[in-house]
């Protein structure tokens, strides 16, 4: 399992079963070709408020990267987690992203009394938990997660892009732009790419 653990150094660790903490949820990265499905959990600390929290997909690359760094200096303590393309291919797409999810929930440093999801979807959790349709944007915590798991994989295809330049996924982040099908069609499919993914699988025929 592959996660990144945040905790604030200066705060001293609460109790495992400290009551009342809220975990947000959400992912990114269901819908491109290419690169794994990344999801976050976030528990915010009341006492350190954070302005300008929002629905990732609504703010832009500068500002969710200052909120990113925010985020990661204000909260109580927050993971970002992924699933692997294999694992996408192995499980499906919407399974892939429920086992982020709970790899998320799974590496806080803190144990939520309630976790809240975007989505009508819920992760198999051994703590109460809540789907919320359009949570990123009625939920703070969520959209919180919704930003960091934005960044990161946004980062990830940076980091992409520097190995296959010729696919352009630091402009489309793995989507099924007409850019990248043709970079497809032209270059075949890399081992980052989702061979279930139907215009993969018509590449790799």
């Amino acid at each position: 399992m592959r996660s990144k653990k945040f905790l604030k150094a200066e705060q001293s660790p609460l109790p495992w079963d400290t009551p009342g903490l809220i975990a947000g949820v959400d992912e990114a990265g269901r819908g491109p070709l290419a690169g794994p499905v990344v999801a976050a959990a976030v528990i915010l600390d009341d006492l350190n408020p954070i302005k300008g929290l929002a629905d990732s997909k609504k703010l832009s690359a500068i500002k969710r990267e200052r909120l990113f760094d925010e985020i990661r200096a204000k909260a109580l303590c927050c993971c970002i987690a992924e699933a692997s393309v294999e694992e996408i291919d192995q499980l499906n797409i919407l399974q892939a992203t429920l086992l982020a999810m709970r790899r998320a929930v799974m590496g806080l440093r803190l144990k939520p009394n309630k976790v809240l999801v975007d989505g009508n979807r819920l992760p198999v959790l051994d703590v109460l938990a809540e789907a919320i349709v359009k949570g990123d944007s009625k939920v703070q915590a969520i959209s919180a997660a919704s930003i960091l798991a934005k960044v990161y994989r946004d980062r990830m295809c940076h980091d992409l892009h520097q190995q296959y330049p010729l696919y352009g996924f630091d402009k489309h982040k793995g989507y099924g732009t007409e850019i990248h099908l043709q970079a497809l069609r032209e270059h075949g499919a890399t081992p980052w790419h989702r061979k279930t993914f139907a215009p993969v699988a018509e590449v790799l025929k």
